[in-house]
């Protein structure tokens, strides 16, 4: 048995298709395929049913699940203790809102380049949510309190937002304003939520997910957007157009555990916790 065919098993059960999986691997599917039917006859076991809408565990799959995601898990700890005893050198991976890595990481890191300089660093600009737990990072910037209690997390500070736009619509009536917003893939989110409340039966101009979209809109003057603080005042031509904002978001610093005494990943953390509250210190 090869520890490759678990790795496979897990993804092709985790995504539940054979095109989801190879995605997840950087694959060809035919891999996906052959690695897992190797892995099935290997073990003498039927691991899962080929169904048209997907690939579903079967009883036996499920009964080897824990014990795959144990060896995942031992391997991944491996992997973490090996990096820890790399000196202030090699890959740091952090993950971020693209628009925090843009309008306020970047301008900070040529000091730590300077005083580091074998230090490769990764820069992960990622709507979703990388799980240091699997390894696909080293460091994580994540706003809300994180809920996965394996991760050490540190507050760094708290983010402010606010409504932004052209002067055109600081005199404009509340009633004639027009708005953009977060698309629908993003229900649920809290700012959101928010922004659909108080725009009430006032019309979109158009909606995004992508933040950063919708603060080049708001500098077109398609509309209000509700932004952080901290990326409005990159733009001198957007104005702070009311009072009403969404509660504070905190802004935390992730890691894991296994890697936290890793010199070159405490090192950025150590940067991060010490430069970033002051740049993103931005008031209404």
């Amino acid at each position: 048995m090869q520890w490759d065919d678990i790795r496979y098993f897990l993804a092709l059960a985790r995504q539940g298709s054979l095109s989801a999986g190879a995605r997840w691997l950087n694959v060809e599917h035919s891999t996906v395929s052959r690695r897992v039917g190797q892995l099935e006859t290997t073990l003498g076991l039927r691991l899962f049913d080929r169904l048209p809408r997907g690939w579903q565990l079967t009883q036996e799959g499920e009964n080897l699940l824990p014990q795959a995601l144990a060896m995942e898990a031992a391997m991944l700890s491996l992997q973490r203790t090996a990096h820890v005893q790399h000196a202030l050198s090699g890959p740091v991976r952090l993950s971020a809102p693209p628009q925090m890595l843009n309008h306020i990481l970047l301008p900070l890191l040529q000091p730590f380049r300077l005083r580091y300089p074998e230090i490769q660093l990764i820069l992960l600009g990622e709507q979703r949510r990388a799980r240091l737990e699997q390894g696909e990072a080293d460091l994580a910037l994540r706003l809300d309190e994180p809920n996965t209690p394996d991760l050490i997390a540190r507050s760094l500070c708290q983010l402010g937002y606010g409504l932004y736009g052209l002067t055109q619509w600081q005199h404009a009536a509340d009633s004639e304003r027009v708005f953009l917003g977060f698309d629908d893939s993003l229900a649920g989110m809290s700012l959101k939520v928010w922004l659909d409340t108080h725009a009430a039966d006032r019309p979109f101009a158009l909606r995004s997910n992508d933040l950063e979209t919708l603060f080049q809109a708001a500098r077109q003057g398609l509309g209000v957007a509700l932004l952080p603080h901290f990326l409005a005042k990159r733009a001198p031509e957007l104005v702070h157009l009311s009072a009403s904002a969404p509660a504070d978001k905190p802004l935390y610093l992730l890691m894991h555990p296994d890697v936290r005494r890793a010199p070159r990943v405490r090192a950025l953390a150590d940067y991060l916790i010490t430069t970033l509250p002051a740049a993103l210190s931005v008031s209404g």
